[in-house]
């Protein structure tokens, strides 16, 4: 049986894309990934980067969102826009913090900030 992502998340997640989008919180990880992607998708990316998001969050895109959540406990990705880098997560909802902060791994390894 193919995931949705409802059976393996582990519960609510927090999105958040910095300095563009306030965190939001979600019940389940495909409405937050899909949420994700209506917001990224509308941004003025270049080619490349919206390809890259396409892969990461566009349609089929939760398995490895989740596969990333439980190898380093989130999803951290960046994008340029406007001379200047955002970060975009995807975190467990017990997890989430501000954007920017180092979160723990689930193996105990720093997470990259």
């Amino acid at each position: 049986m193919k995931s949705d992502g409802s059976d393996r998340a582990g519960g609510a997640v927090t999105v958040e894309i910095e300095d563009i989008a306030e965190p939001a919180t979600f019940s389940r990880l495909p409405d937050a990934v899909a949420a994700l992607w209506e917001a990224l998708r509308v941004l003025p990316l270049g080619w490349t980067q919206y390809e890259a998001y396409r892969h990461f969050l566009g349609p089929g895109a939760v398995r490895r969102v989740e596969e990333s959540i439980e190898r380093d406990g989130e999803l951290s990705l960046s994008f340029r826009l406007a001379g200047r880098l955002h970060l975009v997560r995807i975190a467990p909802a017990d997890r989430a913090g501000p954007a920017g902060a180092v979160s723990a791994r689930r193996d105990g390894r720093p997470g990259a900030g």
